[in-house]
This record gives C-alpha cells, structure tokens and sequence, in this order.
C-alpha cells in the first residue's frame, strides 16, 4: 500500500475502547478503494467488533462482495453507526446489536437476532476483543485476567455453540487471532495468552466441525492501526507502532479485510483450521 502511513505517529491517548474519529491519522478502512466482485453474494453474516478497525473493514469488504452483515458492539455508537451506513450504502441490510459478549446470554442474543432478520446464517466472524498494556506482572489484576478471557475466549465457544443450528454445509467460522500467539508481547501477556487459547480452537473446531461441512479458520494479524492502540499502549509506544516489521509500518485495517473475504467465500471450500497470518513480514508459525 504506496500510501499508508509510517511511522512516527503522533503521541495519542484515548479512553477505553477508543474511537475512530479520536485517531491521527484516520485508519483506512476501505471506505474509497475496497472493489467487491459478489464472492459473498447474498450470504447472511456476523462480526462481532464490526464498528471499527478490523470489523469495519471486514464489514465493508462483505457488504461489498453481496453480503448482509449483523454488526455486533459493545458500546461504541457513533463508530456502529458508521459501520451500518457503510454497509447499507453498498446496497445490503445492516443490523446492529449492542452489549457485552462477556455475559453468554448476548452472545446467544446476537445469534438469535441474526437468525431473526436473516434466516439462516451462513458466516460468524468472532473478532471482538479486550487488552491492555501492563509493565509488571504482578499489575495483572485477577479481574483483568478474567475479563481478557470472557471477551476474548468465552464469546468465541457461546458464538459458536448458538450459531450452529442456524448453520448449513458450507458455512464458514472464521476467528481473528494475533501473532500474539506465536511471538507473545510480554506487555501483552493476558492478550496474547487468550490468542494462543483461539489457535488452539481454531484447529480443535475445524477438525470437529468439518464432517458437517462447517469450515473454521482464523486470521491473525500484526500490528494493526485501529481505535484500540491509543485506548490501551502508552503514548510512546503508540508512536512507534508497527516499527518492528520488516515493511516498518502497521497495517491498514483494509488490508486485513481480503483474507476474511477469502475465508468467507466457497474459493476456501479446503482450509480447515488454518489461521493465516497478515503481520507485514514477521514471521507466524
């Protein structure tokens, strides 16, 4: 991408989870370049996260290859909004649901708002996800551990396990995972401990669900510019992020959305339990 952004960023700080608007620069979500060919024509489909950074550009990506898209959100309304515009002006049905996925009883809410407005569902993408950034170990709260856990982990397992009534031979599962999982930043360590949690049920499941026909993958990203960097990194790192890839920059969440198209569409009829790493260059085992 000739004309994404490098690195120093301006210092910035936000409150948690962060906002779209808030950030210099604005990230690229596809908004004015991503082009859909109808690889998801008339597919029915969920992302959790989907009011900004990775989800929005997943959302976009989707409404634009022929999808509907259920945008699951925690509180972020403005960004939400934004999200259902994008998609409803690409000519496709946008549903917004708010609320904490920690509580199993949303996530079974989402599900059953999606089967609702769409009937079936044909693609569930778990994206949402908390962390936070600690120097010492012992500043790891029981509270925050639990809490990286039932946003990252738990949402993943209640998704899944109420989806899959809905879902026929076909569908797809995809998980946004990290290269947390393989190269764990110790500052990261609860965040990056629940990806290597998701690696292992991205294969797990895909094993288990693949006699039904049900593909599941995940992708896992690098450093990525979205609202959650400046709400959760100190100031001095948020500077310099995406400084250790070889590209020596952090990806553009519209660079993460093509793998989930991909993912999404029958093109992936034989990845089962892969997860497919977008890191700009540093290496994913």
């Amino acid at each position: 991408m000739q004309d994404a952004p490098e690195p120093p960023q301006p210092e910035q700080k936000q409150p948690m989870p962060g906002t779209t608007d808030e950030m210099d620069p604005r990230p690229d979500h596809g908004e004015d370049s991503y082009v859909g060919h109808d690889r998801l024509k008339d597919k029915k489909t969920i992302i959790t996260g989907g009011d900004s950074g990775i989800g929005r550009a997943v959302a976009i990506a989707f409404a634009r290859e022929g999808a509907d898209v259920l945008i699951s959100y925690l509180d972020e309304e403005e960004d939400a909004r934004e999200t259902a515009r994008l998609v409803e002006a690409a000519g496709r049905q946008a549903v917004l649901v708010p609320g904490d996925l920690s509580d199993p009883a949303h996530c079974r809410k989402v599900i059953d708002e999606a089967a609702q407005a769409f009937g079936r569902i044909d693609v569930l993408v778990s994206n949402a996800a908390h962390q936070a950034h600690f120097e010492k170990f012992e500043d790891i709260s029981d509270a925050e551990w639990r809490k990286t856990f039932a946003v990252n982990v738990d949402p993943f397992f209640y998704l899944v396990k109420a989806a899959l009534p809905h879902m026929q031979a076909g569908g797809s599962i995809i998980a946004t995972n990290s290269i947390n999982a393989d190269q764990p930043s110790p500052g990261l360590l609860p965040y990056a401990t629940t990806k290597g949690t998701i690696r292992d049920m991205i294969a797990g499941l895909g094993a288990m669900l693949a006699e039904r026909g049900i593909r599941v993958n995940g992708v896992a990203p690098g450093p990525v510019w979205t609202p959650l960097i400046p709400a959760t990194m100190p100031p001095e790192k948020v500077a310099s992020f995406g400084s250790n890839t070889p590209l020596g920059r952090a990806a553009q969440p519209r660079e993460l959305a093509p793998p989930y198209v991909m993912l999404a569409s029958d093109e992936s009829s034989y990845i089962i339990g892969a997860t497919i790493p977008v890191t700009g260059g540093r290496p994913f085992i």
